[in-house]
């Protein structure tokens, strides 16, 4: 893997930080997400875009303008943050977007390009998993097993899995069913039991001992992979999310107490009014209602938020033995504060549970660490050392 474009973990440089761009919190959270990675020479175009599009220009402005940059950027040579820019256009469209696939392609291939990469297809129930192997000349340490979550294309956290390898970790980095590759490509839709692509992933690359790193989502599904599957020595939630059922309901602002009400009475025709009433005012319900009944192959937005009830930690994390790191953003705008300390609680077996709440003195306090993501990939880093240090491991 190509390592020269990486995020800095080791704070030789100003982070990027977190900007406010629209009144909106969810939209200036996708625009800080692709700028995390472009880096401050994205910030000027962003924030013009912004101008222009704003909260209430609807997402058709914010992806005529991400598709506008992308082009200038890729006439000027810029390559890096044209795909950006695509991945900024494509998030928004609507999945049956006819320049969607074309959009995340070309994401993708230009991602891979530029580090000079290729997946690896693991063979996985009527499909493949993804999966890169991107290993250092020499390593160190366990590897890393990573995986996304709710809507993240793998290829996006390059720069992060590069500055591991530019340390001397082996990552193993790949989507799972209801992400990227797997979703799109062999149509596999989400599973909680995520034990099992971890396994075949690791039965894969003939891997004994790994740490997995969920991110997002992938902050219970890491949690769930754990449980199950003993060669995870370590595992990262990357964030912390104990619940998707509480992330996913949170998201409906002022109505999510009558929105749980009405799941639990089973009232199938409310809940579906009443989704679609808040995608009408709520421009991060509109996104992910869809998104979700896509990743998991419903159809309605009750039998999509019927799944999330099934992705949760409290049933299995008490089985957990390995070490935990568990990562949280003060200001995490998807994940409620609390569940920090909620997950930390049932973890009544593990070897040892960390945990770090970050705020706004880290830059970091954002879902996933946006604005300052390379305090994050040291903080995992360095501790993976110490699990491995505690455990004796040999590098693979």
């Amino acid at each position: 893997m190509r390592t020269e474009h990486r995020i800095d973990l080791d704070a030789t440089s100003t982070p990027v930080g977190f900007h406010r761009f629209t009144s909106d919190i969810s939209i200036d959270f996708q625009c800080n997400r692709w700028l995390q990675w472009i880096g401050p020479s994205g910030l000027d175009e962003i924030a013009e875009l912004a101008r222009r599009a704003g909260p209430t220009g609807g997402y058709e402005s914010w992806i005529e303008g991400f598709l506008e940059l992308a082009d200038q950027a890729a006439a000027a040579g810029r390559e890096l943050p044209a795909a950006y820019f695509a991945r900024g256009a494509e998030f928004f469209m609507a999945n049956d977007d006819p320049l969607k696939p074309a959009t995340r392609r070309r994401f993708v291939l230009a991602l891979q390009q530029a580090y000079g990469v290729r997946p690896e297809d693991v063979p996985f129930g009527s499909g493949s998993l993804p999966a890169y192997d991107l290993a250092p000349a020499h390593a160190r340490g366990l590897p890393i097993v990573v995986f996304g979550g709710f809507d993240s294309y793998i290829e996006e956290f390059f720069p992060l899995f590069a500055a591991f390898v530019a340390r001397g970790r082996r990552v193993i980095a790949f989507e799972g069913p209801g992400q990227g590759g797997a979703l799109e490509e062999h149509g596999l839709t989400l599973i909680p039991e995520w034990e099992r692509p971890v396994s075949a992933v690791l039965d894969h690359f003939g891997i004994d001992q790994a740490v997995a790193v969920g991110i997002s989502l992938g902050g219970a599904l890491v949690i769930r992979a754990a449980a199950f599957e003993p060669r995870i020595v370590g595992a990262v939630a990357f964030d912390v999310c104990d619940s998707e059922f509480t992330a996913a309901t949170r998201t409906v602002g002022p109505a999510t107490p009558v929105l749980r009400a009405l799941m639990a009475l089973h009232a199938r025709p409310l809940v579906n009014g009443l989704a679609a009433l808040a995608r009408r005012r709520r421009p991060l319900v509109d996104w992910a209602l869809p998104q979700g009944m896509h990743i998991t192959g419903t159809r309605t937005a009750y039998d999509f938020l019927r799944t999330t009830a099934r992705v949760r930690t409290a049933p299995c994390s008490s089985r957990i033995t390995a070490d935990v790191l568990l990562l949280a953003g003060a200001d995490d705008h998807y994940i409620p504060p609390g569940m920090l300390a909620r997950q930390a609680a049932t973890l009544t077996a593990a070897q040892s549970v960390t945990t770090r709440m970050f705020t706004r003195l880290d830059q970091a306090s954002n879902h996933c660490q946006i604005g300052n993501i390379g305090l994050a990939g040291r903080v995992i880093d360095d501790w993976a050392t110490d699990v491995a240090d505690r455990r004796g491991s040999r590098a693979m």
